[in-house]
């Protein structure tokens, strides 16, 4: 049994680290190797008095407006490991393990808190709000991962960014404390990183680790000292070092150059885990500029391409990332759960291991490719780039498809 938590990595830089008045924002998810993450965009919409929203194990409130997001999730889930919405607002969540086991009964899942604080919260702060009102009503606990032979459960960290701060919240049960960030480089990672700086908390958390014994009200209170598991409180973050070595110039690529590096373990390619997809988003702290989000949708950044996606109406949908839906016939809906794996590989994910195993078995034609393929994603780089020094507006025509031709063109150069 996975009883480690997958070492995913989350960052986020601010000014004076990051370039032009720019917040960067990246994530490697790393999942079970053969699990596949889609690339999926919900629209904003309008929901009756009294609807419910199904999340992947219950049933909760729905709320009368949603934000339009998008999302990089496990295709077996309806939440997500990250994503942003149509205000910059993006979050990402680890799975952590601390002194309280996690629970196995079905609630929400920390993926699913991540949509819910992408649909319904306007600002990361708005977005922190959501998930501690949802964690203290529903709960969270459920498996993990699509595993019918035993359930995998973690408590879960957050990482909440908007184009003004950064919130770092992490959680245990229902209980959690949370710490404002607004300048500088932070990583978060499969461990609990929170100590005495905490600007936000829930309201009997005190009161709570009193009653376990769990401090004394003596020293300082320091979070993940006190919910911890004894050996686990490492420092953790190799990437940090990188971000931070760049000086005031962490940029996109500089952000998608850290993801990319196994040496320094922040790409897992491990027995267990695989980085299954990976995010870099750029938000303008400027509101006139649109916010930029680059996705994978395959595995393993260091042999992926990132892919940029604009919010404007009417964006177009990329079926080509999307993983096939067995509605009802799911085995994730139907109980007991996971009875059998259905293939859930999008086309562009079949594409990638063709040429995963072409980077493999031949090494002259692979790089070739990978040169190809590497030129197209800076292409697309600096075609951002453009965008965010012009002077006039954005025309949404310009970007609708963007997301679309970007998955359509590197199809074509597997192909």
């Amino acid at each position: 049994r996975m009883a480690a938590a997958p070492p995913s990595y989350c960052f986020v830089a601010f000014p004076p680290c990051s370039k032009d008045g720019l917040v960067v924002f990246g994530k490697n998810s790393a999942r079970p190797r053969d699990e596949v993450q889609e690339v999926v965009y919900f629209a904003a919409a309008e929901h009756d008095p009294g609807s419910k929203v199904e999340c992947t194990y219950i049933e909760i409130e729905q709320v009368p407006r949603t934000h339009a997001v998008v999302l990089s999730r496990p295709s077996w889930l309806w939440g997500a490991e990250m994503g942003a919405n149509e205000h910059g607002v993006c979050v990402a969540n680890e799975a952590v393990v601390t002194r309280e086991p996690a629970s196995e009964s079905e609630a929400l899942l920390g993926m699913d808190l991540v949509r819910l604080g992408l649909e319904r919260g306007a600002t990361a702060k708005e977005a922190l709000d959501v998930i501690v009102a949802l964690l203290e009503e529903h709960g969270q606990g459920g498996n993990y991962y699509e595993d019918g032979s035993s359930c995998h459960t973690f408590q879960s960290a957050f990482l909440i960014v908007d184009r003004n701060e950064a919130w770092i919240l992490e959680t245990s049960g229902k209980y959690w404390a949370a710490e404002k960030i607004t300048e500088g480089v932070k990583c978060i990672c499969n461990q609990l990183s929170l100590t005495t700086k905490i600007d936000a908390e829930h309201p009997e958390l005190r009161d709570y680790v009193k009653s376990q014994g769990w401090w004394n009200g003596d020293s300082d209170f320091n979070f993940s000292e006190v919910f911890s598991l004894a050996d686990d409180h490492l420092a953790c973050c190799s990437g940090r070092e990188s971000l931070e070595k760049q000086g005031g110039d962490v940029s996109a690529q500089a952000m998608i150059d850290v993801l990319r590096d196994k040496d320094s373990g922040v790409c897992v390619d491990s027995e267990s885990f695989l980085t299954t997809a990976s995010i870099v988003s750029v938000l303008p702290q400027d509101p006139s500029f649109p916010c930029i989000h680059y996705f994978t949708g395959t595995p393993d950044p260091s042999r992926s391409i990132f892919k940029p996606f604009i919010f404007v109406d009417d964006v177009k949908l990329v079926p080509k990332v999307q993983s096939p839906s067995f509605g009802n016939d799911d085995p994730a809906k139907k109980i007991p759960r996971f009875q059998e794996k259905p293939d859930r590989r999008h086309e562009l994910y079949k594409a990638h291991e063709w040429a995963r195993s072409l980077l493999e078995n031949d090494q002259d034609k692979g790089q070739k490719l990978m040169r190809i393929m590497l030129d197209l994603e800076k292409q697309g780089l600096e075609a951002m780039e453009d965008i965010l020094s012009r002077t006039e507006i954005l025309d949404p025509a310009e970007v609708v498809d963007l997301f679309y031709d970007c998955v359509d063109t590197e199809l074509k150069f597997f192909k």
